[in-house]
């Protein structure tokens, strides 16, 4: 086993032992299934793999929605990757990754390898796992599914305020492919949820 190798083993025990208990929908799984996502995009685009990777595994780390310290999250996390033996230059690119991912933020990534994570996450906020992410994360923060009473605040509402949006945010064509289907789908769950909640 090479070096990064170790080091990818390492990352991925990391983030095992902080997220595996997590739900609201930023899982050990959904991290995986970003680190998949962003590996198959990587590779379309000649991306460095080991930062794309490594990013792909930590992007949630110090995240504000999971975290009421985000500069100690940071910290540990730094610290974590210099006695893992990264160089000061892989720290910081994937640090930068970390801190530019948000889609709250809104931030566009200045290099190729953080285009690819947030196109990775952004991803996993779309189709039946999106669904089934934005509601879990809902009923884990007291949202309400619906309230027509109301104009924001609701699961529902929030496809409308974000995630119907991230389609058009893709930065890769690969990102931009995947992103149309798993649009369509939200789109046609809309349309069901809309007639059945009118009792049709």
């Amino acid at each position: 086993m090479s070096s990064k190798e170790i080091q990818l083993e390492k990352i991925t025990e990391y983030v095992k032992h902080k997220f595996s208990n997590d739900t609201t929908g930023h899982d050990y799984f959904h991290l995986e299934r970003v680190v998949n996502n962003a590996t198959k995009i990587a590779i379309e685009e000649e991306a460095n793999l080991f930062i794309t990777i490594a990013a792909a595994w930590l992007h949630d780390i110090a995240d504000h929605k999971l975290t009421n310290n985000q500069e100690n999250e940071l910290n540990e996390l730094s610290q974590f990757l210099h006695q893992l033996g990264l160089q000061h230059s892989q720290i910081e690119a994937i640090m930068t990754i970390i801190n530019t991912t948000s889609y709250s933020k809104g931030i566009i990534p200045s290099t190729i390898e953080g285009k690819i994570i947030q196109d990775a996450d952004r991803l996993d906020a779309l189709g039946a796992i999106g669904l089934a992410r934005a509601f879990a994360y809902g009923g884990s923060n007291q949202r309400a599914i619906y309230d027509p009473t109301k104009s924001s605040g609701s699961t529902i509402h929030h496809f409308y305020e974000k995630l119907l949006l991230l389609k058009d945010s893709m930065h890769t064509n690969t990102g931009r492919m995947i992103a149309i289907e798993r649009h369509q789908y939200m789109q046609k769950f809309l349309q069901h949820f809309f007639k059945e909640w009118e009792g049709e």
